[in-house]
C-alpha cells in the first residue's frame, strides 16, 4: 500500500476496538493488585494494634490490681478489650499472678 491509498475503514475499527480493550484491561489488573497490596497491609495493621492493645491492658490490670489478668475473657469484661474473635485466635497462656503470660495472636485464614 503507498501513501495515497486509504487503509480499509473496518481494519482501522478493530486495531482501535482492540487497542481500548487492551488498555481497559490493563487498568483494571492495576486497579485489582493496588487493592490487594492495601489490604495485605490492612490486614497486619490490625494484628500489630491488636497485639499492642492486650499488651496494653494486661499492663494497666496489672499496674491497677497488683495482679495479671487471669484470662482474656476477664480483659475484655472489665478493661473493654474487642475484637474480631472471627478473624483472630488469641493464646492467652498465664503462668502466675506475678509473672506476665505468654499471648500469641493468628489470624484466622480466609475461607
Amino acid at each position: 500500500m503507498n501513501r495515497f491509498q486509504k487503509p480499509n475503514l473496518g481494519k482501522r475499527i478493530l486495531q482501535s476496538v482492540n487497542f481500548s480493550i487492551l488498555f481497559f484491561i490493563a487498568v483494571i489488573a492495576i486497579f485489582l493488585y493496588g487493592i490487594a497490596t492495601v489490604s495485605s497491609g490492612t490486614s497486619e495493621d490490625e494484628l500489630r494494634i491488636l497485639d499492642e492493645a492486650i499488651h496494653k491492658d494486661i499492663v494497666h490490670c496489672y499496674a491497677v490490681e497488683g495482679m495479671y489478668p487471669p484470662n482474656l475473657t476477664y480483659m475484655e469484661e472489665h478493661y473493654g478489650l474487642t475484637y474480631d474473635h472471627d478473624k483472630f485466635v488469641v493464646d492467652y497462656e498465664p503462668i502466675a499472678s506475678n509473672i506476665m503470660p505468654n499471648v500469641s495472636i493468628i489470624e484466622r485464614s480466609a475461607r
